[in-house]
């Protein structure tokens, strides 16, 4: 009896499963937070540069909040995220706060709020 080995590779899994899988959670919610961040960065990029250089566009600031959530990349943000600064000391500012909620916030994670920033001299 002491020799037998049957199920030891189902106790090896239940033991090691749950270690793997936050692993794996823990990636793809990395990746997701690395997304949103680039996403916004990239839409403040953009839309300080049109309120620089394209007035047809992006010549109201509900204009150019707009025009920042559509460069957003793959994000579906109200525009309202955005502000828009023209008085400020580098030129035109657009800067962006989005609150990103943990899909394992079940779990007691909080939410984090990021932050993007840029300036596009005039």
């Amino acid at each position: 009896m002491l020799g037998n080995v049957r199920g030891t590779a189902a106790i090896e899994f239940a033991m090691v499963a749950p270690l793997f899988f936050m692993l794996l959670c823990g990636i793809i919610e990395g990746g997701l937070l690395t997304w949103t961040q680039v996403g916004l960065q990239h839409g403040a990029q953009a839309a300080a540069r049109c309120a620089s250089i394209n007035l047809a566009i992006c010549g109201t600031s509900a204009s150019i909040q707009s025009y920042a959530a559509q460069q957003a990349f793959g994000l579906h943000i109200d525009p309202a995220t955005f502000t828009f600064s023209a008085a400020a000391a580098c030129g035109n500012q657009v800067t962006a706060n989005y609150t990103f909620a943990f899909f394992s916030g079940y779990f007691g994670m909080p939410s984090l709020t990021l932050t993007a920033q840029s300036c596009y001299p005039k």
